[in-house]
């Protein structure tokens, strides 16, 4: 039910979205989902229709040869979640894996088919995008929430990962709201 009142209303906010998801949590696990997926179909798809980055591949479920376990990608992944409003360290990140910096950082590549700076900063990214779209706070507040060291270090990698400058991403997102 709650998914057919997400269909039905489109356009949607994301705001709405991240709402729906949280009460889907509790009673309808698919809804849930569904909203997540909206989302992220927000999130890649510019106002235009073009796609804005291009969208992150899930790791596989299995072992990958010369790659991560998949407890390891898990553990590792759902740390750089919580912690990206701080510097993450490869050597915390290899520590939490219980391998060395070389094996690791080899590892994740093969794993995820990025290295892991290249995906925190890509994580960061799209936390950037989402405190855009759901809060108003300023491109220099949310650059602090993201742990990067200013609004010029949150413009110079978001038009690297997005080929579009925070504030241009940020009012065709607004006009299209």
């Amino acid at each position: 039910m709650l998914l057919n009142s997400v269909e039905q209303s489109k356009p949607v906010s994301a705001a709405a979205l991240i709402r729906g998801a949280q009460v889907a949590l509790e009673t309808d696990l698919d809804a849930a989902r569904e909203c997540l997926r909206l989302l992220d179909e927000m999130l890649h798809t510019a106002p235009d229709g073009g796609v804005s980055r291009p969208p992150e591949t899930p790791p596989a479920a299995g072992t990958i040869r010369g790659g991560l376990a998949a407890w390891q990608i898990r553990v590792v992944t759902n740390h750089i979640d919580r912690n990206l409003d701080r510097t993450i360290g490869i050597g915390e990140l290899a520590a939490l894996a219980r391998l060395s910096k070389g094996h690791f950082c080899r590892a994740f590549k093969v794993s995820l088919g990025e290295t892991a700076r290249t995906y925190i900063t890509r994580r960061r990214i799209a936390q950037a995008q989402m405190l855009m779209v759901t809060t108003s706070e300023t491109l220099s507040a949310i650059a602090n929430a993201c742990g990067l060291a200013d609004q010029a270090h949150l413009t110079r990698l978001f038009r690297r990962f997005v080929d579009q400058t925070p504030l241009v991403w940020r009012r065709k997102w607004q006009r299209a709201s």
